[in-house]
């Protein structure tokens, strides 16, 4: 008995896939792409392409002109927003953020909680968590990267990347995760004009742990403080070995930087929510899947400040007697850090720069980097207010 090569059933007139087809979207084998009934097709642009082993789910799912999903390996993509030309290779992408020309090779695990902005790009298995990559951002192969904040260079061709194999330790014997790393900040990330960050490969850094701009951490290290001299170089020490010290399983170290550490990444977030809800908006909302990419990344910078405050109220509860006024100030200040955390209001000064009319490339990266050198200041001085803004309501850091 001769059985029909897949390809060559017909699909019911009325199935999504078939609507999809009717669309215009560029399906090779369209009997092995999935389509949950809760996708909205009018959300998938036409001339989209998705090859064999595609699996769509999410009423809140949304692909843009241009994105191609599943190049290499099946994607499954639930509840996430692309915008123009995304590349999805292969993997897992749940209730996430890609936003133009970023791109995720095969075996990626993005699960919720991430945005990757313009041309930020991860190759083959890569594992991340509540993370935001800024435009250009370049990880390598293996990588486990969550809960992490990362800025840095000003194209493609210079940016911050981080080398093959490296974890970003978030998670302590005793369950804290308030350990969210930033390298780079928003205040001037955002105006991708900064040197690139670089953490070499077979390496990693112990959350929550801070790098500025220009900073090197050689490949094989693993980092346990900051990196706060622009332009050095961090490495292991060149004897090799390892030292051991008395530990005692809980005893949480240096509770007055693991707060700063927290209390500046918040801020930080803050400060990109305001972006969006100023600059990007404007700059955003012409089109209907790069402003649906920018609500997608109000919900990520949204959830990722609840994780955040979570995750920092969890460990505060975990402090000994010897932090008794970490735990005092925590009590008076985390109401007010909470309500001025739900409550970003948009700066209209960041507003009316974002609306002046400018010839050229007209994306988010194009129009930030055709700023003069006062209106990069003012964006500067906007954004850093607001990370003070959050940081200041704790009074030993005043």
């Amino acid at each position: 008995m001769d059985i029909p090569y897949p390809s060559s059933v017909p699909l019911e007139e009325t199935s999504l896939t078939a609507r999809l087809l009717e669309r215009g979207v560029n399906m090779p084998h369209p009997m092995s792409v999935f389509v949950d009934e809760d996708v909205n097709v009018e959300r998938i642009a036409p001339g989209v392409v998705l090859h064999p082993g595609t699996r769509l789910e999410g009423g809140r799912l949304s692909i843009g002109p241009g994105c191609v999903i599943g190049g290499e390996t099946p994607a499954t993509v639930v509840d996430c927003q692309l915008g123009h030309d995304v590349a999805l290779k292969g993997g897992f992408f749940k209730e996430s953020v890609f936003l133009d020309e970023s791109a995720c090779g095969s075996g990626a695990h993005v699960r919720p909680g991430c945005l990757l902005e313009e041309e930020a790009n991860i190759a083959h298995t890569v594992g991340l968590k509540q993370t935001i990559l800024f435009p250009f951002v370049t990880l390598g192969s293996l990588i486990n990267f969550c809960d992490v904040l990362m800025a840095g260079g000003t194209s493609r061709k210079d940016h911050s990347e981080v080398g093959s194999s490296f974890i970003h330790f978030n998670f302590t014997p005793h369950a804290d995760k308030a350990t969210a790393s930033m390298f780079g900040d928003v205040p001037r990330g955002v105006l991708l004009d900064q040197p690139p960050i670089f953490l070499g490969g077979q390496g990693g850094v112990v959350g929550p742990c801070s790098a500025d701009f220009g900073t090197v951490l050689a490949a094989g290290g693993i980092l346990r403080e900051d990196m706060e001299e622009a332009g050095h170089l961090y490495r292991a020490g060149d004897a090799g070995g390892f030292r051991h010290q008395a530990y005692t399983p809980g005893r949480i170290r240096d509770p007055a930087g693991k707060l700063r550490a927290n209390l500046r990444f918040l801020g930080n977030l803050h400060a990109l929510d305001v972006w969006y809800r100023s600059f990007r908006r404007v700059r955003m909302a012409a089109d209907p899947y790069r402003q649906r990419c920018w609500e997608g990344a109000l919900e990520v910078i949204s959830s990722a400040k609840e994780e955040r405050v979570r995750q920092l109220d969890k460990w505060i509860g975990l402090l000994g007697e010897d932090a008794v006024a970490i735990r005092a100030q925590w009590a008076q200040a985390g109401g007010r850090m909470r309500d001025v955390l739900l409550s970003p209001e948009p700066d209209e000064a960041l507003q009316d720069l974002a609306g002046r009319p400018g010839e050229g490339d007209s994306s988010v990266p194009g129009s930030v980097q055709r700023l003069g050198a006062s209106e990069k200041n003012l964006v500067f001085s906007r954004l850093n207010a607001q990370v003070e803004a959050v940081v200041c309501l704790f009074k030993p850091f005043n």
